[in-house]
């Protein structure tokens, strides 16, 4: 993607928020604004804290308006909790972006995201059975990937030669 592309997107995220702030009446600050900033210049899934250690690089921002600024965001429908990695939940900036799920290996946390436009018709079909609008979904395919799979046969074959001897 072009700088001149990547600075549009960003005026728009940064436009969707001061939005979101204004109709709730609350103030848009430096503060959100770096944080937001920070957000959109990733591309992976992270954590608050590690968004926390690269904003503090940059510029001094309190962990109370980092934890203060990330439900908004997610309200103003900007990024979205993806999963919880060992305890801590990830984050993925979604404005922009299409709708995926991901798969996620218990072995080596490795993530690969997919798209599946069958889920869709899954997810409408289901909601209309029980009466629910959809307003979203989220899904986690838990498993190994196929390098931790090759460990774990691997793994297995030791422990079955160690009971022969």
């Amino acid at each position: 993607m072009s700088a001149g592309k990547e600075d549009q997107i960003l005026r728009s995220e940064l436009e969707v928020l001061r939005d979101y702030l204004r109709r709730h009446g609350m103030r848009f600050t430096p503060e959100r604004e770096a944080i937001c900033r920070e957000v959109f210049a990733r591309h992976d899934h992270f954590t608050v804290d590690e968004l926390y250690l690269d904003l503090r690089r940059k510029r001094r921002i309190s962990r109370a308006s980092l934890y203060r600024t990330i439900p908004i965001l997610i309200a103003a429908g900007l990024i979205s909790e993806v999963f919880t990695d060992s305890g801590q939940t990830r984050y993925e900036h979604t404005y922009g972006h299409e709708h995926h799920c991901h798969l996620l290996c218990l072995e080596c946390g490795r993530v690969v995201e997919f798209a599946e436009p069958s889920l869709k018709q899954v997810e409408q079909r289901v909601a209309r059975e029980h009466g629910f609008v959809v307003r979203g979904h989220r899904l986690e395919v838990h498993g190994l990937c196929p390098r931790c799979q090759g460990k774990e046969k691997e793994g297995r074959g030791r422990r079955r030669e160690k009971k022969k001897t």
